[in-house]
């Protein structure tokens, strides 16, 4: 824990405070999930601290609870009376090769189209399968990948420091940081209980990472506005992150639309992205157009597998960055199994998720303090590599997730029905993380600020 923590304060320059923990267990796994689960919220906690403690001179304390920083890495929310869809595509997962094995990710319409279009049209998981034995699995990796879709082939940590992807990202910070000269004198608008209000959050980001930064900074009181594409849905991820915010629809290729949206970038303290890495810049978008429109802009960007090497374009998710880091492959000799074994919950996403929070919530008290703006990239990839290089667990009692429901319980009501919501892992004195907004349906609100 302790090792996982000064790692974290170290990349985001905060000091090695102790943070209190409590409660015992971890997520059965082959690396130490609950430590990371729990330093990364730990960080993202004292990102906060250390922001009001440079605002009104007065450091509240933290305490973060183990049992529910795992279970928060896994679902939040407990729906009462209807349930959340499937987080999976009926053909996504993974798969024997000729060689090996591979990941499919096939949770979009155009990812999943894009592997039928190398391997043929499936129904199902196993008239997949039949086509997939037939290949050889880097073969199928980058046939996929050609295509535009999504596929990982199962690597070890050995295979993966060996190939210039996985040497380009050992060669990148955790999170990285550059100032930009534009400046923004906004005085702070916040307060101890909501240190984030007046703060406007422009999320362009999805599945999973992202949005999970997003809902904490909307349960500090910051406005969080989230933009997706006309087509887009994750209905199996939505009850879980749009918590705290508002959803709206833009098409960044619509002329009428983009004024839109430059009106809303314009105005906003920080943008989150997790678009490929040229992504933006295609759309006209690029990083000296977006501090143009928005001085002092915060920009928080993502990616899956890095910002410099032959794959830093590449699309990724969670479950691929464990395949082709070695994760997977890890699992599979702790369990002692034959088939690829991933992380319990996806830990990397929601891992990277916090830390991009903190990384938000540094620039924000930097730019509080001198005027300036400034850029952070994360990837998760390299938080793969924090996970990886920290070893595995050791022996404590494991977790349940049945265990979560002894851990009390908020009441929701949610767009799609009444749910209970878990208490939140992270208690900063005189700051509770709270959420007026309750989650809802993409592309329920306006294009607008509040």
């Amino acid at each position: 824990m302790t090792d996982f923590l000064t790692s974290i304060q170290a990349a985001l320059g905060l000091p090695h405070t102790p943070i209190q923990f409590t409660s015992s267990g971890a997520l059965p796994s082959a690396f130490a999930v609950t430590d990371l689960a729990s330093a990364s919220i730990a960080a993202a906690g004292q990102a906060v601290s250390e922001l009001l403690h440079q605002q009104t001179g007065r450091m509240p304390s933290l305490v973060v609870d183990r049992r529910l920083a795992s279970f928060w890495f896994a679902t939040s929310i407990r729906p009462q009376g209807w349930s959340v869809p499937p987080l999976w595509d009926p053909v996504a997962g993974d798969y024997a090769t000729k060689d090996g094995w591979i990941r499919l990710h096939t949770n979009a319409p155009h990812h999943r189209a894009a592997a039928e279009a190398v391997l043929g049209p499936c129904t199902d998981r196993a008239a997949m399968a039949i086509k997939v034995v037939q290949w050889a699995k880097s073969a199928l990796e980058q046939a996929v990948v050609d295509a535009g879709g999504c596929a990982a082939e199962m690597r070890s940590w050995e295979q993966w420091q060996a190939h210039p992807q996985g040497m380009a990202v050992n060669a990148e910070p955790l999170m990285h940081f550059a100032a930009n000269p534009d400046r923004n004198a906004k005085p702070w608008q916040g307060s101890v209980a909501q240190p984030l209000a007046g703060i406007k959050v422009l999320d362009l980001t999805r599945v999973l990472a992202g949005p999970i930064a997003s809902r904490f900074l909307a349960g500090l009181g910051a406005d969080v506005l989230r933009v997706d594409p006309p087509d887009w849905n994750e209905p199996g991820v939505v009850p879980e992150v749009t918590l705290g915010k508002r959803c709206t629809r833009l098409n960044l290729h619509d002329k009428a639309d983009r004024t839109v949206f430059e009106a809303l970038l314009k105005d906003a303290d920080i943008l989150l992205h997790g678009y490929r890495a040229d992504a933006l810049e295609r759309l006209g978008y690029g990083q000296i157009e977006r501090q143009n429109i928005a001085p002092g802009l915060i920009d928080v960007c993502l990616n899956a597998y890095g910002w410099s090497g032959p794959w830093q374009n590449r699309r990724g998710f969670d479950s691929l960055v464990q395949m082709s880091s070695g994760i997977a492959e890890a699992g599979m000799r702790w369990k002692k199994t034959d088939n690829p074994t991933p992380l319990p919950v996806q830990a990397l996403d929601h891992g990277t998720g916090y830390l991009m929070a903190a990384s938000a919530i540094r620039a924000l008290t930097e730019r509080l303090s001198h005027g300036h703006g400034s850029s952070a990239r994360l990837s998760l990839a390299r938080t793969a590599k924090l996970l990886v290089e920290h070893g595995q667990v050791g022996k404590q009692a494991p977790l349940r997730a049945e265990d979560s429901e002894d851990q009390g319980l908020l009441v929701e009501q949610t767009s799609w029905g009444p749910a209970y919501r878990l208490q939140v892992p992270l208690k900063i004195t005189g700051t509770p993380l709270q959420w007026s907004i309750p989650a809802g349906e993409l592309g329920s609100h306006r294009p607008q600020w509040w």
